[in-house]
């Protein structure tokens, strides 16, 4: 039976779902979604994934159908506090973590917090976080130089909402979805909707704002090592964003126990190649159990 509902965090309101029709005894799972999306991103991985384990997914503090309060640290120890949390006191169980682009950033840290409470972490096209300040300077001069000039554009308020207002608009997300993905087919006017929607809502733009400047905070390099728990990775080939030859470097950590790349795909191949995708995580948790 799937369950949309709330739970409160930290006195915040968080959306959530949960499916609970698998037989039980297998471990859960629980997915993360990335930057601007939500879980309706999962919408083709959770039915499917449902039929074997009991499913959860939840939107992170700031988008989707969560609270987007003011004042608030909109960063992965946030993030990775709020994940640890919904498994301890909603699943209650040891949970496999699947997250995109910056989920699985949140996934790696939620593991890090709490270890009694990951069983495993599938992250899938990780954010590398190249505009990281230990990184920038990695990047071509003038990525390296035009990045903090554009964060000190953005946050000067005037500019920052008018940036926001024409980036959250159906046709500017759905040419980012375009870039982003390499089956346009699977941009659709559905997927569209979900992800303009919770962008209307108010305090959305202070959360934009906020991680647009997030310039610190953990590497997915700082968080491997730590983790106990095995990994997998899976990677679309294609993305634009985070090149699969850096995402390989990832492989290289002890925990780390496979790396699959799916073909024709970009940054998001959970919602481009969903067959595939939830092959590999139905076939890789059977091995780990």
């Amino acid at each position: 039976m799937k369950n949309n509902t709330h739970w409160t965090w930290q006195g915040h309101s968080i959306a959530c779902q949960s499916l609970k029709t698998a037989p039980g005894g297998l471990p859960p799972i629980v997915f993360v979604h990335g930057f601007g999306a939500n879980l309706g991103h999962w919408r083709k991985n959770i039915p499917v994934l449902g039929k074997h384990h009991p499913v959860h997914a939840l939107d992170l503090l700031g988008f989707g159908g969560s609270a987007k309060p003011g004042g608030v640290a909109y960063t992965f120890e946030t993030w990775g506090a709020q994940v640890a949390d919904f498994t301890r006191e909603v699943v209650g169980a040891p949970a496999i973590l699947v997250g995109n682009s910056i989920g699985a950033i949140v996934a790696l840290q939620a593991a890090v917090y709490s270890p009694e409470q990951v069983a495993g972490v599938v992250m899938i096209n990780c954010s590398l976080r190249l505009l990281h300040d230990r990184k920038r300077q990695t990047l071509p001069w003038l990525r390296r130089t035009s990045t903090p000039l554009l964060q000190r554009i953005l946050s000067v308020p005037t500019f920052g909402r008018f940036f926001f207002e024409r980036v959250r608009r159906p046709a500017s997300v759905r040419r980012i979805l375009k870039q982003a993905y390499v089956r346009e087919e699977a941009v659709t006017d559905e997927l569209i909707d979900l992800l303009c929607k919770p962008a209307y809502d108010p305090g959305a733009a202070e959360v934009f704002l906020s991680f647009i400047n997030y310039s610190g905070g953990p590497l997915a390099e700082d968080l491997l090592p730590q983790v106990r728990c095995p990994v997998l990775i899976l990677w679309g080939e294609q993305d634009p964003w985070e090149p699969i030859a850096l995402g390989r470097k990832l492989a290289d950590y002890p925990c780390v126990r496979k790396f699959v790349a799916i073909q024709r795909a970009g940054h998001c191949p959970q919602d481009e190649a969903p067959e595939e995708v939830n092959e590999q995580i139905l076939e890789w948790v059977q091995m780990i159990d």
